[in-house]
């Protein structure tokens, strides 16, 4: 609800849910849209709110709104309320010349006049000066006492000393003038220094919706500091008297000339008059392409028509922006550029709550970015057009997928009645390129000896799960070791949020086929259940079978498809857990899994972070590798049917082997090697071979950290490391009708120092 001011059409108070917003226009005023930068601002502000003390935020309009936030906003509501009392108070305070009478009257008419500019003048422009200069008038005035010796002068002095300390008393304490007396030392008349640390607006360009707090915290501890590709300045702070990280954006649109500014809100006007359908949805980068053609014909049109010059380049910068705020998906884009960020989460009530990201090396942090209501309903109406699924009462959970420019990520939309503040949202990016082992083992969160037992058992064709909490990185790790399947195998996927890296896969040359499933929390959805979906894929032919995440009923399907068979080549997912016994109960005890058939699981990965001491920190670990064993009938932790093979010691940081495993009593790993010609029976040749493919691992990782070349350890390179590891295997077994590790791993470190130098010449070529 809008109510005109009484002070004509230049201001408005808005009614928006709990808040009373005055929001001012300032395109024709003589000052600019800045409190802590213009007097005349502040005295106009101060005058409004004097009107209407019930005011909850301030926003200042010219170009873009700059909003003065609760607390803000009830300083000057504070001193508002202080002049009108005053000013009523007029004769009570005795500040009228006359009153003095006789001998005192010449001498006070002097003093009432710099009390009346202090009161009328300089305690709606400049508070802080009001309350300096009261302390000046305060000082000389007892000075001048001092010094006389006339009673009728002294008593005069003394009556005017008693009135301006009652005046700053009352103006010192206001919290505008408590909160600034750290810098009021040397303050001098007119200096606005002090405010700037005091106020500080978000800021919003007329073409958008979200806010955004420009200004970098006054006291923080700049941590870092990274420009992204579009000219993104991103800032990490840490905040003063907090364990709170700030990760601080500045996009390129915050930085654009008003000229610009302008072009870009008639473009979004223009354009918001076609409403894009659901069709226009089924692929969002053909629609994206689309309306970057039709938006940068547009700014150039309009950029002709106002005689504004602009390079193709700027226009191409603004086309982007102008697509973000209209199609898009606003600052989320810029933030889903940054490939550090693993998190976004977007909290209700919207507006007042600024959003909050996972960052992969400052971790949990808040961010300057304050998203509105208006972003939330508009994300919402995209997100179900894009996925086709609901997002109202009868469903309030939506959970989908988006291809972003440079990013891919899941979402989760929540809203009433299960959020009761209204909508939220929680986006998680996906990884550019597949996480691998060796990344892993440079992040240390397994270490090279793990590395190569996994890379083991997945050519050994187990049954895999992966458990961990919620972030612990559980389908990151399902990733790498998809990474390991050799790309002579057919790889099925099924997901209900597609989160698994199937399509840079398929662009490294993997043979995979993804399904998509309906999700165990969406009620309206056409798609086929996961169950249905696990059992289909036993239909389409010999498949390692990946599943993203076993939540429900899907897992019935899933011990189905192991025990039936598919067993015949790796079975892997994802599954809630924190450790091997927590998996059983949830497969049994929670999902119904009879417990025969658990035992078709063979190995149980346990990941979950690990906190520093002070609480402050999280490291992603692999905390167990456990082989379950299959000569148990009721309780596999109580028969011993739990076996580590290795377990993370938190004193060395490191996942160390278990004497189980170095004495050879694993049965899974017998009967690996014992479909294995040169493994059969040879317990030694088996322990060789994964010690061998952790020396690949550890050595590959040790190369690209002297040399600094990351991308040795990315997909790419490691699925070409692998295949020459197998090349090399098969040759070194033709030659001396054996596996020698030595002989392969000779052959395998000098293709890598060549691949090296290959790989450093084309860049210098470059």
């Amino acid at each position: 609800m809008m109510f005109p001011g009484a002070g004509g059409e230049d201001y408005e108070i808005i009614r928006e849910g709990e808040d009373n917003i005055l929001r001012v226009n300032c395109k024709d005023k003589n000052y600019g849209p800045s409190i802590e930068d213009s007097p005349q601002a502040m005295q106009d502000i101060i005058d409004k709110l004097a009107e209407s003390t019930a005011i909850t935020k301030i926003v200042l309009a010219h170009k873009r709104d700059y909003e003065y936030n609760y607390f803000q906003t009830q300083l000057l509501v504070e001193l508002a309320k202080l002049y009108n009392e005053l000013a009523k108070q007029k004769q009570a305070y005795s500040y009228n010349a006359l009153t003095f009478g006789g001998a005192c009257q010449g001498r006070a008419m002097t003093w009432f006049t710099q009390l009346q500019t202090i009161i009328h003048n300089l305690l709606r422009s400049d508070p802080l000066s009001a309350y300096v200069e009261l302390s000046r008038i305060m000082r000389e005035a007892l000075i001048e006492s001092e010094n006389t010796e006339d009673a009728g002068a002294k008593s005069c002095i003394r009556k005017f000393i008693g009135l301006v300390r009652i005046l700053q008393t009352r103006i010192g304490r206001c919290k505008i003038i408590v909160l600034a007396k750290p810098y009021l030392a040397g303050h001098r008349i007119g200096d606005r220094t002090a405010y700037r640390k005091i106020f500080a607006p978000t800021i919003k360009p007329d073409f958008m919706f979200t806010k955004l707090m420009a200004m970098f915290p006054p006291d923080g501890e700049e941590l870092d500091n990274y420009t992204l590709q579009d000219d993104t300045e991103i800032t990490i702070f840490r905040l003063p008297n907090s364990v709170q990280t700030l990760y601080h954006m500045m996009p390129p649109e915050f930085k654009l000339e008003e000229e610009k500014y302008d072009l870009l809100d008639m473009a979004r006007r223009i354009m918001a008059e076609h409403k894009p359908k659901r069709s226009e949805f089924v692929d969002p980068s053909r629609m994206r392409q689309i309306f970057s053609n039709v938006g940068h014909d547009l700014l150039e049109e309009l950029a002709t028509n106002k005689g504004i010059k602009l390079r193709s380049k700027e226009i191409d910068k603004l086309t982007n922006i102008l697509i973000r705020y209209t199609v898009g998906f606003g600052l989320i884009e810029v933030l889903l550029q940054d490939e550090l960020i693993q998190d976004i989460s977007i909290n209700s009530p919207l507006g007042q709550i600024p959003l909050f990201i996972v960052h992969q090396t400052y971790e949990d942090c808040k961010t300057n970015i304050i998203p509105t209501k208006t972003d939330a309903e508009s994300w919402a109406t995209k997100l179900r057009m894009i996925s086709g699924r609901s997002l109202d009462e009868a469903n309030p959970i939506l959970d989908t997928e988006l291809e972003l420019p440079g990013a891919s990520t899941r979402v989760s939309a929540i809203t009433a009645p299960l959020n009761p503040t209204g909508l939220a949202f929680s986006f998680r990016r996906h990884r550019d390129k597949p996480w691998t082992l060796p990344l892993f083992i440079h992040n240390r969160m397994i270490d090279e000896i793990g590395a190569g037992l996994i890379s083991f058992l997945i050519d050994g064709t187990r049954s895999l799960l992966v458990a961990g909490t919620r972030s612990s990185g559980k389908s990151s790790f399902l990733s790498s070791m998809l990474v390991e399947i050799m790309r002579r195998y057919r790889i099925i996927t099924i997901e209900d949020t597609l989160e698994l890296p199937t399509s840079s896969l398929r662009k490294l040359g993997f043979n995979v086929q993804s399904m998509k499933v309906a999700s165990a929390l969406s009620h309206d959805s056409s798609e086929m259940s996961a169950s249905d979906g696990i059992r289909a894929t036993l239909r389409l032919g010999d498949s390692s079978l990946i599943v993203g995440e076993v939540r429900s009923a899907e897992a019935v399907a899933l011990y189905e498809a192991m025990r039936v068979g598919a067993a015949a080549n790796v079975v892997a997912g994802t599954i809630h857990g924190d450790s091997p016994y927590g998996v059983y109960d949830r497969v049994v005890n929670d999902i119904g899994v009879p417990k025969t058939s658990f035992k078709a699981t063979d190995i149980i990965v346990t990941v979950n972070p690990i906190k520093s001491a002070d609480g402050l920190h999280r490291f992603r670990r692999v905390l167990q590798i456990t082989e379950v064993g299959k000569k148990w009938e009721n309780d596999p932790s109580l028969e011993g049917a739990f076996m580590d093979l290795m377990k993370y010691d938190v004193k060395a940081d490191k996942l160390l082997p278990t004497d189980a495993l170095n004495n050879g009593e694993s049965e899974i790993l017998k009967i690996i090697a014992g479909n294995i010609k040169e493994f059969a029976g040879n317990w030694d040749a088996v322990w060789d071979n994964i010690m061998l493919r952790a020396r690949l691992k550890g050595t590959l990782v040790d190369t690209a950290e002297k040399l600094g070349q990351q991308e040795l350890l990315e997909a790419p390179f490691v699925i070409e490391s692998n295949d020459k590891y197998h090349t090399i295997a098969e040759d070194v077994q033709e030659e001396v009708g054996s596996l020698d590790p030595k002989q392969i791993f000779t052959q395998w470190n000098d293709w890598l120092k060549t691949r090296v130098k290959q790989m450093e010449k084309k860049e210098e070529e470059t």
